[in-house]
């Protein structure tokens, strides 16, 4: 069998009154009971055989652009192109797969992650931009984007992140140590962008970690927080100065993979990032 490596860029304005996230479950439907209906309608193959997984499952009402998934096909394809646009065709207008490529056996989208990045937006001005509405946080304090930047380094490097992880069903025995390879806080006008990249991350940990953020911003607390609230281990200690961030501002930007994860079969059909149509083949009359 050959594995199919799924790239998806879902943009999910409706997604906040209708999905509940990433991971399977029928009612209410979720982002891979809805891509997985698609792929048995195409391939005919039940849904015990696609082993269907994605490299993150994101919570509720956030985003993603970098989405990985696999499924495994017993059909060997010439073409990509074809599966490409059924998919599409069939998927609702706020979920798409923006590439679809071969893979090797071994690849693994969620267990050949090297790491993941997210990002995280926050719209810092008394009037909100109406346009950015379901993708941005909205904060009318003045936030202290000095002080948020020497907090978030504190949180780069190996830490045990119990302090910041939220009881998840699907998550009974987590590992909560993680590695966050950077932390960035990026003034663009009144948007500010929290950009992290890890290892892995806890359930809610990144919109944890980013509401402790909002609060020091908002000089509510000094930086020092940060690692005591992180020797706790306690997330009854985070409690007190912090609630998760709202997840509409939250979108998974990219996953990474080693280098040998990425090496395709020599007899693999070509990377398809979908088909072009020209408008001297469109015979609409209003092109």
């Amino acid at each position: 069998m050959a594995a199919l490596a799924l790239a998806l860029a879902l943009a999910l304005i409706s997604s906040l009154s209708y999905l509940v996230g990433w991971q399977f479950q029928v009612s209410p439907p979720t982002i891979q009971c809805i891509v997985e209906k698609a792929l048995i309608q195409i391939t005919k193959l039940e849904r015990e055989c696609l082993h269907f997984v994605g490299a993150s499952r994101t919570d509720t009402g956030v985003h993603a652009w970098g989405q990985v998934a696999h499924f495994i096909t017993p059909f060997n394809y010439d073409s990509l192109e074809t599966i490409h646009a059924a998919l599409n065709g069939l998927l609702p207008s706020d979920i798409r797969v923006r590439e679809i490529s071969a893979a090797t056996p071994e690849f693994h989208a969620r267990f050949s992650a090297k790491s993941k990045v997210y990002h995280y937006k926050i719209y810092n001005d008394t009037i909100m931009d109406p346009f950015q509405r379901h993708y941005v946080y909205h904060s009318v304090y003045k936030l202290n984007t000095a002080a948020m930047r020497e907090a978030a380094k504190m949180f780069i490097g190996k830490h045990d992140f119990s302090a910041f992880v939220n009881a998840s069903r699907n998550d009974r025995v987590p590992d909560p140590v993680k590695t966050i390879f950077r932390f960035d806080v990026i003034e663009m006008g009144p948007l500010i962008q929290l950009e992290v990249e890890g290892s892995g991350f806890l359930y809610r940990q990144v919109r944890n970690m980013v509401a402790l953020l909002i609060q020091i911003g908002k000089e509510a607390i000094p930086t020092e927080i940060v690692p005591k609230i992180l020797a706790t281990l306690d997330r009854r200690e985070l409690a007190k100065y912090a609630l998760s961030a709202p997840p509409h501002g939250l979108c998974l930007v990219s996953v990474k993979y080693n280098q040998e994860h990425l090496l395709l079969p020599s007899d693999c059909p070509t990377t398809s990032f979908g088909r072009h149509h020209t408008i001297t083949k469109c015979k609409l009359p209003f092109y």
